[in-house]
């Protein structure tokens, strides 16, 4: 009698258990493993959203979806189309985990605890029979005959029909993927804050915009968004997202580049003008310091009329220089950029196993049958906001189902067949 067909998955994050989870429930005659080096399963998924598992994004148009991917949004529109945020809400919420939807857009458990949300997949892996194992970190990989084995660094080895790769960005698997046949866009960071020494930002830590515009100098690039002052430079998702799209960019120029922001982005400059011909005209007498005509946080404010050499005139005594000037740094201040902070709830690499190898129809290896990839493996990066994740429930869940082929023919449901009596 032959054994069941065996389907192995490296990695024990979000995207490896979900396609473990699928796989076993969509065919009970399929025997799967999972594999972690380290003790800890789904250590991302824990730390996420400040501990509260930012799960997925409330938008539920495919094509709106993808917009925030600066690496991958074409290659997903289909598997996204197939599983995506509504197919995770009903997913999670037929296994007991209910989840909100917060102003931003971001989905988060109802509990506010990304236990809720390991718990729910730890039991739904053992329920359907994922055999997991930690501690068991990978030394090679190989392939032979339609089957592949896994060398363990503590010694054995195991075989299986067929193998999913779900590690996230690691250098070691990006070489066992080539040693596969597959080419690599090499990492780089993705999703940090900028680190910036300037004296108009010297004390304001903990100052908070909801809204500011960016541009970096030299790339086109533009955000908008929250900006939080930080002890080292800014940071928020404003920050995080324009990091995300210039991750290539930031990384050939050494994280050194020009910023530009904009204090006032819901004005246009002559609107900022006007308001403050209107303070000068009226005759104020107050300070320039003092006067804060567009409501920005106080010491913000008294920085950046601090910079331009006029807090202690009165209204009434700018010149029309001083006044451009000032205008120029509401609207347009530059700032030096000198390096990359990190961004602790996010570990995002921006590069991976090349897209136009893989069949995101499958997950399935278009160099060697057999061979699929999930998550972040892949040249896939999200913005901050709950992209990543889905992009991770979303390959993992078509991995998933294209290993169930194996052997039997896979149920529709999506769930676990019952055994025959």
């Amino acid at each position: 009698m032959n054994p069941p067909p065996h389907a192995l998955i490296v990695g024990g994050g979000a995207a490896g258990f979900f396609a473990a989870i699928t796989c076993a429930e969509t065919n009970p005659g399929v025997r799967v493993t999972l594999l972690e080096r380290s003790p800890h399963l789904l250590a991302k998924v824990r730390v996420s959203g400040g501990g509260r598992c930012n799960v997925t994004h409330d938008l539920t148009d495919p094509a709106l979806f993808t917009r925030h991917y600066p690496r991958g949004a074409k290659a997903l529109r289909g598997p996204l189309t197939r599983f995506g945020a509504p197919e995770t809400v009903a997913w999670f919420a037929v296994r007991g985990v209910e989840l909100k939807t917060e102003a931003d857009g971001r989905m988060f458990p109802v509990s506010n605890s990304s236990e809720t949300v390991v718990n729910c997949l730890l039991d739904a892996a053992k329920a359907a029979g994922v055999a997991i194992r930690t501690r068991s970190a990978v030394r090679l990989v190989s392939a032979d005959e339609g089957h592949f084995t896994v060398t363990l660094k503590g010694g054995g080895a195991l075989t299986a029909d067929k193998l999913l790769l779900a590690t996230g960005s690691n250098p070691q698997v990006y070489g066992w993927a080539e040693a596969l046949g597959h080419r690599v866009e090499p990492p780089v960071p993705s999703l940090f804050t900028f680190n910036i020494t300037d004296a108009r930002l010297e004390g304001l830590a903990g100052i908070s915009l909801s809204q500011v515009g960016l541009s970096l100098e030299g790339t086109g690039l533009e955000q908008r968004g929250p900006l939080l002052v930080t002890h080292w430079g800014v940071s928020g998702p404003a920050v995080l997202k324009l990091s995300a799209w210039g991750a290539r960019e930031l990384h050939s120029k050494d994280y050194r580049a020009g910023l530009v922001i904009n204090w006032l982005p819901d004005l246009r400059p002559e609107a900022v003008r006007e308001r403050l011909r209107d303070f000068r005209d009226a005759g104020a007498r107050k300070t320039v310091a003092g006067g804060n005509p567009y409501g920005l946080p106080q010491r913000l404010w008294s920085a950046l009329v601090r910079a331009v050499g006029v807090a202690d005139k009165r209204w009434a005594d700018l010149s029309k220089a001083e006044l451009s000037r000032l205008l120029d740094e509401l609207s347009r201040g530059r700032f030096e950029v000198t390096g990359k902070g990190v961004f602790k709830e996010e570990f995002v690499t921006c590069g991976g196993v090349r897209l136009d190898e893989v069949n995101f129809k499958t997950m399935e290896s278009r160099v060697l049958p057999g061979l699929y990839f999930a998550g972040e493996v892949l040249d896939i990066d999200g913005v901050t906001g709950g992209f990543n994740f889905q992009s991770a429930w979303a390959t993992g869940y078509l991995a998933g189902r294209a290993m169930a082929a194996t052997g039997a023919a896979p149920t529709e449901s999506g769930h676990r067949a019952q055994q025959p009596a």
